[in-house]
């Protein structure tokens, strides 16, 4: 979902969400209206962001599938999506608020390649983690100007791009924080799922075999699977399929490609093998579910 797909979603009820929104061709904003969440759940999910995102939930609550897993979304809890993340929205309380900016491709990126704080260098590609009150307000605070400066006659970019890295680094710093704490209390077995589904997340479009994933973290396919399954429940081999049909939900229902296409992006070895592979996960052809409107 680009800056484009954003203006044709938003841009038919801007009157009744102008105060709340913001859209150029380098960056949005967003400042809570239940409007803007009820028009993303009318959009047909699953879809893909391939930008950086970072808000806060500072009302409600709200439930939604980032990257494979479910989350619990509520007030005090920051996000951070990146390019790449797939997104499936579920459902949000009549009281939800969310505050956030959203870094398109046009954007004048604060950091050059390879001095992107840590969070955001392209290993993670979502976190969310309910922090205190005064890092609410340091958040709130850094958005708010943020928002007073883009609402400024011909704003003064090089300010913005240094109050998006101040937001990107404070960021940082509460990933790391949350972090460190929760590899110091989660369980060995919970640390491998977590990396499996991290690299899953990576590399399921030309990876579709455990061995891959088993070979990167140094395990034997045998013990990794283990671990997954009495980890989640599901295999490993259950959760790679997931993440690659949801790819190919994404571009089939998301873009213009061909089936033959899409069979050759995800590297599958031909289309019919591709065909038979989606419908026996999804009861539907990939061209029936492009047509359709079921998810």
């Amino acid at each position: 979902m680009d800056m484009s797909q954003m203006r044709d979603i938003f841009s038919p009820h801007f009157n009744e969400i102008n105060e709340n929104v913001y859209l150029s061709n380098e960056l949005a904003m967003v400042r809570g209206h239940r409007l803007m969440f009820n028009l993303l759940l009318q959009q047909t999910p699953p879809f893909v962001i391939n930008d950086h995102r970072l808000g806060i939930i500072t009302h409600g609550e709200g439930s939604v599938n980032f990257n494979l897993v479910d989350h619990h979304l509520q007030s005090g809890t920051i996000i951070y999506l990146g390019p790449g993340t797939i997104i499936t929205p579920n459902q949000f309380s009549d009281d939800i608020e969310l505050r956030g900016i959203g870094l398109f491709s046009d954007f004048p990126m604060p950091f050059s390649p390879g001095k992107f704080p840590a969070a955001f260098n392209g290993q993670v590609r979502d976190f969310q983690i309910a922090v205190s009150s005064e890092d609410i307000q340091t958040t709130l605070n850094l958005l708010d100007l943020l928002w007073h400066f883009v609402h400024q006659p011909n704003y003064h970019r090089p300010t913005v791009t240094a109050l998006v890295a101040a937001l990107m680094h404070h960021y940082d710093y509460l990933f790391h924080l949350h972090y460190y704490h929760l590899a110091s209390v989660r369980s060995h077995e919970q640390t491998i799922f977590d990396r499996f589904i991290q690299l899953v997340n990576l590399h399921c479009r030309e990876q579709h075999q455990i061995a891959y994933y088993a070979d990167r973290m140094c395990l034997t396919e045998r013990y990794l699977g283990t671990i997954i399954k009495q980890t989640s429940g599901e295999t490993a081999k259950e959760w790679i399929d997931r993440a690659l049909i949801t790819h190919a939900k994404v571009l089939l229902r998301h873009s213009d490609k061909t089936v033959v296409e899409i069979s050759e992006e995800l590297c599958f070895p031909n289309p019919s093998f591709f065909s038979k592979y989606f419908k026996r996960l999804t009861n539907f052809t990939p061209l029936k579910f492009k047509n359709s409107k079921n998810k």
